[in-house]
């Protein structure tokens, strides 16, 4: 597989792989499944249909994804699917004899988000057959959804939606983002609300105008700051400030600045008049 320059983002590394796909609406509703999720890259190995993309079906179970589902790719092989790509993993509820190592959804979730290198697929097969071996044993990994061992069959745009659940959660976490929700449960101490984040160059604005401050109420002396500025750096680090909150950290700043530097003009004019 030819590896390509990689995102940063999971969002923009992974893409899903309908292989030999039977219904539209399938097609549709997988298209729908990835979208809600945050990825947008679908590609169609041989399906029923040439032009499956355009069937009333696959149009009506899209519902709001049109856009992931008429920029799907439709190609003639496995191969051609995975051009661009260093690493895939095979989607299938049956175990096989020889296959790649298998592995949970959450884990793969994991791998794929921490190894920033990674240009990944995830291949899933036709309704009734799923995969061929052969496609299953050029993947880098088996993954096996741990559903209800008595009945395990998945509709294929569930599974596909399960991935992409589980891909976005674990891409989440490992940005350290918030976890964009709509009126659902929450983790514990997150806030409701996330205003834009603040820049580089917002925040080192906001440090400059904050050790200023510092100094002049003889909080920090710049003769021996030790390490007082550092220390905060990497505490608001950790806060993920926005531009809001760093406009309300300068403003604390200016507050202070602001009579001190008043004071010191007065001083100064009280010194030149003396002279």
């Amino acid at each position: 597989m030819n590896k390509q320059v990689s995102g940063q983002s999971l969002f923009s590394r992974l893409r899903f792989v309908l292989v030999n796909t039977s219904s539209p609406g399938n097609i549709g509703s997988a298209a729908r499944a990835i979208k809600t999720m945050g990825f947008s890259e679908l590609v169609l190995v041989n399906p029923r249909f040439p032009d499956a993309v355009k069937e009333d079906e696959a149009v009506a179970f899209a519902s709001g994804a049109l856009d992931v589902l008429q920029n799907a790719r439709i190609v003639g092989s496995v191969e051609e699917a995975l051009q661009g790509c260093n690493f895939a993993a095979a989607v299938s509820a049956r175990l096989r004899e020889f296959s790649p190592p298998v592995v949970s959804p959450r884990e793969l979730a994991g791998q794929l988000s921490r190894d920033t290198g990674l240009n990944a697929a995830l291949l899933f097969g036709n309704e009734r057959f799923g995969l061929p071996n052969e496609v299953v044993q050029k993947c880098n990994a088996l993954l096996n959804i741990p559903a209800n061992p008595e009945y395990s069959s998945l509709n294929l745009s569930q599974a596909v939606q399960v991935l992409a659940y589980e891909c976005r959660m674990t891409e989440l976490e490992v940005q350290g983002g918030p976890m964009q929700t709509s009126g659902d449960a929450r983790s514990p101490g997150e806030v409701g609300f996330h205003g834009q984040s603040a820049s580089v160059a917002e925040i080192e604005g906001m440090f400059a105008h904050l050790e200023q401050a510092l100094v002049a109420i003889d909080f920090l002396n710049p003769d021996n700051p030790k390490k007082l500025m550092p220390r905060l750096k990497r505490m608001f680090s950790r806060a993920q400030l926005e531009t809001e909150e760093v406009n309300i950290l300068r403003g604390i700043a200016r507050q202070i600045l602001e009579p001190k530097q008043a004071k010191a003009g007065r001083r100064e004019q009280n010194e030149q008049g003396e002279g």
